[in-house]
C-alpha cells in the first residue's frame, strides 16, 4: 500500500496569493496529490532577538517575512479543487480565540465538503505571541486545551455550552457544523503534548528528522498510547520541509531533503518505511513562483511513486 501524498501551498512572499495557490491548488489535484498544506507563522521581528525555534543565534528564514494566512490560503485552494484534503501543518491554536478558530474550522469544513484537517501547535515565537494578545506564552498549554475542548463543543450537537478560562458559551446553537468528522492533528513535540495527544487527538503531526529518529519517535508515542489505555488508531502525517535545487546537491554537507527532485524522493523513501499514514513535501522554498512549485512538485511526485512511496 502506498503512503498518501501532501503539498504545501505556495504562501510565501514571492508568490502571488490570489492567482498561486488556486492554480497550484488546482494542479497537484490533478497530479495526484491526496491533500494541500498551509503553515503559520504570524510576523517577522525585525531584529529578530529569539532564535529560530527559540534556538540562540539561529537565523529565521527569508521565507518567513511574508506568509499568507493559513485558513485563507486552503480557502482559496478549496474553491479551486474538488478532492483534495486540506490541512493545517501547523496552526499555531493559542494565538487565535478558541471559539473564532473554532467556527472558522468549521465554516471551512462545511464549504469544502467534510476536507479539513485541523493541524495545530502551540507554538514558539514570544513575538507573535504579544502581538496576538490572547494569552502569555507561558499559558500556551493552557490555552491549546481550551482550543481542543471549544472545537469539539462548537462542532457537536446543538445546544452548544461551554465554561472556560477564555471562552463561555451559554446554551446557543452555533452553525455552521462540520460536513464531517472534523479530526485534530497535533505537532506534539514533548512528552506533556504527547499525552494531550494521545489523550485527546486524533493524530500527530511530525516534522522529519531523519528515518532513525523519526521512527524512533513514532515508537515512543504508540507506547504512550497503549500505556495510557487509548485503542482507537493515531492518524499520522509527516512533514518533510524541503529545500529545492535544480541541479543535484554535491556537497557533504547535504541537509535532510535537500537537492534536487531525486535527491529529495531519495530521503522520502526511508521515511514512507517507517509506516505513516501520509507525507505531506513542502517544497515552496527557493521556488521562483507558483509554475516552478507545480513544476517540481510533478516531477518529485512521478518520482516517488516510481520509488515505491
Amino acid at each position: 500500500m502506498t503512503t498518501a501524498l501532501g503539498l504545501g501551498l505556495p504562501q510565501n512572499h514571492q508568490y502571488d496569493i490570489g492567482k498561486d495557490v488556486p492554480e497550484v491548488a488546482r494542479a497537484a489535484e490533478h497530479i495526484g496529490y491526496q491533500s494541500l498544506w498551509a503553515y503559520e507563522r504570524a510576523l517577522f521581528p525585525e531584529p529578530a532577538t529569539q532564535g529560530l525555534f527559540d534556538i540562540p543565534g539561529m537565523p529565521w528564514p527569508d521565507g518567513y517575512r511574508s506568509v499568507a494566512e493559513p485558513l485563507v490560503t486552503l480557502s482559496l485552494a478549496a474553491s479551486a479543487t474538488e478532492r483534495v484534503r486540506l490541512g493545517t501543518s501547523v496552526l499555531v491554536a493559542p494565538l487565535h480565540g478558541p471559539f473564532q478558530l473554532a467556527r472558522a474550522l468549521a465554516t471551512l469544513d462545511a464549504a469544502s465538503g467534510g476536507r479539513v484537517v485541523a493541524g495545530l501547535g502551540s507554538g514558539w515565537s514570544l513575538a507573535e505571541y504579544a502581538a496576538a494578545g490572547v494569552r502569555s506564552f507561558e499559558e500556551r498549554g493552557k490555552v491549546l486545551d481550551e482550543v481542543i475542548d471549544v472545537c469539539k463543543a462548537v462542532w457537536g450537537p446543538d445546544p452548544v455550552t461551554y465554561d472556560g478560562e477564555i471562552t463561555r458559551i451559554a446554551s446557543a446553537v452555533v452553525g455552521p457544523k462540520p460536513a464531517g468528522p472534523l479530526p485534530i492533528l497535533l505537532a506534539a513535540g514533548n512528552a506533556r503534548a504527547q499525552r494531550r495527544l494521545v489523550d485527546h487527538a486524533d493524530g500527530w503531526l511530525p516534522l522529519a528528522v531523519g528515518a532513525e529518529r523519526t521512527a524512533a519517535q513514532w515508537r515512543r508515542l504508540q507506547e504512550l498510547a497503549a500505556e495510557r489505555g487509548r485503542t482507537r488508531p493515531i492518524q499520522t502525517v509527516l512533514r518533510a520541509n524541503a529545500e529545492y535545487t535544480s541541479r543535484p546537491y554535491e556537497g557533504r554537507d547535504r541537509a535532510l531533503f535537500q537537492g534536487n527532485a531525486k535527491q529529495i524522493v531519495e530521503d522520502l523513501v526511508p521515511h514512507a518505511g517507517i509506516g505513516f499514514d501520509e507525507i505531506l513535501v513542502d517544497l515552496q522554498k527557493g521556488m521562483r513562483d507558483g509554475q516552478e512549485l507545480t513544476d517540481v512538485a510533478a516531477e518529485v511526485y512521478e518520482l516517488a511513486r516510481a520509488a515505491g512511496v
